[in-house]
């Protein structure tokens, strides 16, 4: 299981939102089982394991992929087909 990441504010901006939504799309049409949480960029942990972010951010599988920007599902589609 593809385990991804949205790092963004609490409670979640719009940007967060759309992108969170975008990445449970994203791993739907590609068929890949993932799980999808959402973090908080200020949390002790997240600013420990990524260092400093700009939100709102996409990890997949540990590794940011974005960050200040929201993808569109089709590019995060890609991203998840590697």
């Amino acid at each position: 299981m593809m385990h991804i990441e949205v790092i963004g504010l609490e409670p979640p901006c719009p940007k967060c939102s759309e992108l969170i939504e975008n990445a449970k799309k994203a791993a739907k049409d590609v068929g890949i089982e993932a799980e999808v949480v959402k973090l908080w960029v200020l949390s002790e942990d997240v600013r420990h394991k990524y260092g400093l972010l700009l939100s709102p951010a996409l990890v997949i599988d540990g590794v940011v992929v974005a960050q200040g920007k929201v993808y569109k599902t089709e590019r995060i589609a890609r991203l998840l087909k590697g």
